[in-house]
């Protein structure tokens, strides 16, 4: 039986990732293996000397080329990408089955979904495979079907856009 608790991070207001990356880093400092699968993310957190000075404790992987959101990309490179990314899933079920990580952050994992690169039935049978690893998703996504995997759902709004309060700031509700 899994004994590995799934939260997901969902709705359409700034701060899903840095929810999920704050977990993660919060985790890495108590001592705990984190592994962070980013997904869709475009840019996304690019190999830096500070993010190496992470390791081994958190240790983030970025399997697409292009740089560019999805939607914005060629046919071509949806395709090319979109095998990257079954290769990520693919490597996140294996860190789940040879129970790598006390943490695995899937970033964007619900996207990889609403764009028909993967199905909630492969998401469902990614996380049955937990074990005791924790495992954190995040993404916009409506899908009940998706939330059902969660023994947590958080919705984060924008409660104010940029400009309307005094300092340009957002006010958000997470």
């Amino acid at each position: 039986m899994a004994t590995g608790r799934v939260s997901i991070y969902t709705g359409s207001g700034h701060g899903k990732t840095p929810a999920a990356l704050g977990i993660a880093l919060q985790r890495a400092v108590r001592g705990e293996n984190v592994m962070v699968i980013q997904f869709l993310k475009g840019e996304g957190l690019d190999q830096s000397p500070f993010l190496e000075r992470l390791e081994p404790e958190l240790r983030i992987f970025r399997f697409e080329k292009s740089r560019l959101p999805f939607d914005q990309r060629s046919d071509q490179e949806k395709q090319e990408d979109a095998a990257a990314i079954r290769n990520g899933i693919c490597f996140a079920r294996k860190i789940l089955n040879t129970a790598e990580c006390d943490l695995l952050v899937l970033d964007e994992i619900l996207a990889v979904v609403d764009n028909e690169i993967a199905t909630v039935q492969e998401l469902g049978e990614l996380v049955e495979k937990r074990g005791g690893t924790d495992i954190v998703m995040t993404g916009i996504t409506r899908n009940e079907e998706i939330f059902r995997l969660a023994d947590e759902v958080t919705r984060v709004v924008t409660e104010r856009g940029a400009g309307e309060a005094q300092y340009g700031g957002r006010y958000v509700s997470i």
